[in-house]
């Protein structure tokens, strides 16, 4: 069985964080999704209420049962499928906005997979979402937004590390260096160091930063000088884009521009500009 409401997406939203689709599905055995690395734009929180699934991570199969929770940022590879003996019902939110990424990492979620505390709360936001999505449609799209953020917001009050079946202590080294990689990200980027520091080799700090963090730790760290970047861009009016480069890390300016438009969609002086023009803030 399955309630899934699709929205269409909006070109030009004036809101932090929008839904493009909400459902619960529940006794499906055919319950399979797969999704190439690069191909969702959105992201998405799914929450199992009862039975059982899976969530595969760079090959590595993921029991997950009542209580735990999977996030999913924009691009990454999606695989994850129901129990065929015991299916999960399991609720589900697509959504997007333009600042999601830097709140989400800034908050320190990072991961894929999670436990929720509680999930009254939770269930009840995502019933809301769906009915409304349901009966309104796209008219209240005020309701929609603030139902979603709800949604978020809850999940993110609720939810702790799923360590269970992701190599626990070893995925804990890299969690715990992660604070002092982003205040050093703009230095030069020596992996030997990092891994050196974790104690192990280049190859399995790699492997173990991949499943605590979904990504490599040189998209971590392109991560973290983008939003240094940024701050500077808009606190900083009389630096060039140059100076601005530099500071974050890159010699090239031509490269940090290409760079923080792969991941903002616009150049910096393009970024700046709408901050001056009062669009941000």
């Amino acid at each position: 069985m399955q309630r899934q409401v699709m929205l269409p997406k909006l070109q030009q939203s004036s809101y932090f964080i929008f839904p493009e689709s909400v459902g619960w599905y529940y006794d499906l055995q055919t319950h399979t999704v797969y999704r190439p690395e690069g191909l969702c734009e959105s992201f998405s929180i799914h929450f199992v209420l009862s039975g059982k699934g899976y969530v595969e991570i760079d090959g590595e199969q993921h029991v997950l049962q009542k209580g735990d929770a999977f996030l999913f940022f924009p691009f990454q590879e999606q695989k994850y499928y129901a129990s065929k003996e015991d299916p999960w019902a399991v609720r589900f939110v697509h959504f997007y906005g333009s600042y999601l990424k830097e709140f989400l990492l800034e908050k320190g979620f990072f991961r894929v997979l999670w436990s929720l505390k509680r999930m009254n709360e939770l269930e009840e936001a995502f019933h809301e979402l769906l009915l409304e999505a349901e009966t309104m449609g796209i008219l209240r799209s005020t309701n929609l937004s603030t139902l979603t953020y709800k949604i978020l917001s809850e999940f993110m009050s609720y939810a702790a590390p799923l360590t269970g079946n992701r190599g626990g202590d070893s995925v804990d080294r890299i969690l715990a260096i992660l604070p002092s990689m982003q205040q050093k990200a703009c230095e030069p980027f020596t992996l030997e160091e990092w891994a050196e520091l974790t104690g192990v080799s280049t190859y399995y700090f790699c492997k173990l930063f991949r499943k605590a963090m979904s990504m490599t730790p040189l998209s971590f760290i392109t991560l973290c000088r983008i939003q240094f970047a940024k701050q500077r861009l808009i606190e900083k009016e009389h630096l060039s884009i140059k100076e601005i480069a530099n500071e974050a890390g890159y010699a090239s300016a031509s490269y940090f521009n290409q760079r923080f438009q792969e991941h903002e969609g616009m150049t910096p002086s393009e970024f700046r500009s709408l901050y001056v023009k009062g669009l941000f803030g």
